[in-house]
């Protein structure tokens, strides 16, 4: 018999959880750009988080092919599906420290591609994070 709590209550956890933390991040946005319910994080026009309208986990960038393989092969997360290869999905159920760290990495590899106009208007990345209230 499985411990804790049922999966679907995972999941709505976790979504909120990333929703609350995404939220906290300077410059960061919300939008469903497909229609049907996805929830779709970007900072400066660029997406960083995805979570589809299955809701079984959530999406996110890594530097290179190589290290979502690596991350893959590790069983830190999946193949992303419809997503390039340099982007993992994160199921829920992960511990919190891999969400909040996968979004961290995913949230400074899109800022850091921005042009330098778009990183100076943003706020500096909050030392505390993710200790804020999320």
């Amino acid at each position: 018999m499985p411990s804790g709590p049922p999966r679907d209550t995972l999941a709505a956890m976790s979504h909120a959880y990333v929703n609350r933390l995404c939220a906290t991040l300077p410059g960061a946005e919300c939008c469903d750009p497909w229609g049907g319910g996805h929830d779709v994080w970007k900072v400066g026009g660029k997406m960083f988080v995805s979570i589809g309208t299955m809701d079984t986990g959530m999406s996110v960038k890594c530097p290179d092919i190589e290290t979502a393989a690596m991350l893959i092969d590790a069983g830190e997360g999946e193949r992303a599906p419809y997503f390039h290869r340099s982007w993992i999905h994160v199921p829920w159920g992960a511990d919190e420290t891999v969400l909040r760290h996968r979004i961290e990495n995913s949230y400074r590899l899109i800022r850091a591609g921005l042009t330098k106009k778009a990183q100076a208007a943003l706020a500096a990345f909050p030392e505390d994070w993710p200790d804020r209230k999320a």
